[in-house]
């Protein structure tokens, strides 16, 4: 007994688990990190989507142009949330985003957590599954909204797709618990608005989060369909003995009739039923119109490139899942891996190049399987040992190739690793506009970053299901035809009025107009923003 307990266990020392103590300290480190990266990539996106919701948040306009915003995907409730807060805390969009990101870690982390004990009760599986998930990838950069290695996370952590695959690991966790205890309907209507939720706030994530509800559910129903019994102990090869690894799983479940097993299978329609209603009910949009649809699949084809370089150090958690299939045939981390492999596979052979996001989400049952294996206590047999020395090589090898800049400054940096991208700050044209007014331009990065200030563009850098690509497309050709130097003035003018333009943001190398008066420019990237239209 600890000195000063007492037999009530008061005066006891309170010692935090690894993953309290190890998961606060990657918390804080991951938050000062996405704090220290300026906007960039998708971030103006989801910070002008806030934006527009502040303005009117029962109708909102085009998250980037000055259009209606019906049917837009973006006004998802993870955003209307965001808005509201913004609202009643008077956050600007981008201000927003960037707190959302700790808030997004601190839900992504519990579900972790929560997850792996539904898988094992192993104290050390948590920390370990957090490390391999964000160290075991690859050796060329994955930086994907959704894709949560520590360099992609110091750009990601505010996005929907985050808060999305936080909710997704409570959902598998909810879903393990459902299996194992049997519980009745409440819990299978609150899965099943959970995975709705999911299915608003990011579709994509949602297929990978189906998936996983659906890796516990079918052995569930299968020993049901048999006729109940015992189910099979789950360990490694090292571990002969009946394992705690699964206490999700109900070590001695009775025998079920026909009518017992219609039960089973009837909850978990209804988990499916309730998820649909959700979306379907969602007055902003339909998730259901965007299956099959293909505006940006073109966009994700560069995700079924370099596969391996991106994605091989995953591949040491092959062993252990390959363990868990020899114990179990119906193992959820090894139903959850097939499954996913077969949706990337279909949209390689399909053409429907989007399914390829849930590329990140399919090295979980690897990274996972692999954390469990190694949590394990000791005495290691050979394998395992071996497992850890090759898995403890690639954590090395991924966080100094790749991931080392996304926590170790440059100021600090005493080798020269790869750093988040840092792109320049558009306030000092923003300063300038007014909410609402319209920019033409058609460099990279102010048509991802300049709506984050609540101005809009003539042609939005994104395809939205809100604007028929057809559109789009149009508006694009007419920027670019404003910007070619062989415009006429009458041509311009024309652009000028259709579209409202007030401001250009020209690249240094792009001619400025005859007509348009140069306001101020950027030190950094040379960069002009000029008044067109007659604003004073």
């Amino acid at each position: 007994m600890s000195l000063g307990a007492t037999a009530s266990g008061f005066g006891r020392l309170w010692r935090p688990s690894p993953c309290l103590l190890l998961g606060g300290a990657f918390w804080l480190v991951m938050s000062l990190a996405y704090w220290r990266v300026p906007i960039c990539c998708d971030f103006g996106q989801h910070a002008a989507v806030v934006e527009r919701l502040k303005d009117d948040l029962l109708h909102p306009a085009h998250p980037m142009a000055d259009l209606p915003g019906d049917g837009s995907a973006y006004y998802s409730p993870y955003a209307v949330a965001q808005a509201l807060l913004a609202e009643g805390t008077g956050l600007a969009g981008w201000q927003v985003v960037k707190v959302s990101g700790p808030l997004n870690l601190l839900v992504l982390l519990t579900g972790i957590a929560r997850f792996v004990r539904v898988l094992t009760p192993r104290p050390w599986a948590p920390v370990l599954a957090l490390f391999a998930m964000v160290l075991l990838w690859g050796t060329r950069m994955a930086w994907w909204s959704g894709y949560l290695g520590l360099m992609s996370m110091t750009g990601n952590l505010g996005y929907p797709s985050t808060f999305g695959i936080a909710l997704m690991f409570w959902a598998w966790a909810w879903a393990g618990t459902a299996a194992g205890d049997r519980r009745g309907v409440p819990t299978h209507l609150g899965l099943g608005a959970l995975c709705g939720l999911i299915l608003l706030i990011h579709p994509i994530t949602s297929v990978a989060a189906v998936i996983g509800v659906t890796a516990f559910a079918l052995p569930q129903v299968a020993r049901a369909l048999r006729g109940g019994g015992t189910a099979e102990p789950q360990g490694s090869p090292a571990e002969p003995q009946a394992s705690p690894a699964e206490p999700h799983r109900s070590p001695a479940e009775p025998q079920r009739s026909p009518k017992g097993a219609l039960k089973v299978a009837s909850l978990w329609v209804l988990t499916g039923l309730t998820a649909l209603v959700v979306a379907a009910t969602w007055p902003y949009f339909n998730p259901l119109t965007l299956v099959g649809d293909q505006s940006v699949d073109w966009i994700h084809r560069q995700l079924y490139t370099d596969m391996p370089e991106r994605f091989w150090l995953a591949a040491l958690g092959l062993p252990a899942l390959y363990w868990r299939w020899r114990k179990d045939r119906k193992d959820p981390l090894v139903v959850m891996f097939a499954l996913d492999c077969a949706v990337v596979g279909y949209g390689w052979l399909s053409g429907h190049y989007t399914y390829g996001r849930i590329l990140g989400l399919t090295l979980v049952p690897l990274q996972f399987a692999l954390a469990i294996e190694l949590a394990a206590a000791r005495p290691w047999g050979t394998r395992r040992a071996a497992l850890a020395g090759a898995t403890a090589l690639g954590a090395f090898t991924g966080f100094f190739q790749i991931q080392a800049g996304a926590v170790v400054p440059r100021t600090l940096d005493p080798v020269g690793f790869a750093q988040p991208p840092r792109w320049p700050d558009y306030g000092w044209a923003a300063a300038h506009m007014d909410r609402g007014d319209v920019v033409l331009t058609d460099s990279y990065r102010p048509m991802r970053s300049v709506p984050a200030f609540g101005v809009n563009l003539v042609a939005p850098a994104w395809p939205d299901a809100s604007l028929a690509e057809s559109v789009r497309n149009r508006r694009l050709d007419e920027v670019r035809r404003y910007l070619d130097p062989a415009s006429t003035p009458a041509e311009r003018a024309a652009v000028v009025e259709r579209y409202h333009v007030r401001w250009l943001l020209l690249a240094p190398e792009q001619r400025l107009p005859p007509e348009a008066v140069a306001v101020t420019w950027s030190p950094r990237t040379g960069e002009i923003l000029a008044r067109v239209g007659g604003v004073a």
